[in-house]
């Protein structure tokens, strides 16, 4: 089953994915941060969307 891209969220609303595109614009759009500084923060505190949140400081 392949991804829907004509969505404009996350299916997992709950997990960070940064190895697609469009959601690597959605997540640093949501959190206001670049995409290296998303990316970062995915690596430091893993894809959970509210550690990501948090150590984002959002």
């Amino acid at each position: 089953m392949s991804d829907d891209l004509s969505k404009r969220r996350p299916q997992d609303a709950n997990k960070v994915n940064v190895n697609e595109s469009w959601e690597l614009d959605y997540w640093s759009k949501k959190f206001g941060v670049t995409k290296e500084k998303l990316k970062e923060a995915v690596k430091a505190v893993g894809t959970s969307a509210a550690a990501v949140q948090k150590h984002l400081g959002k």
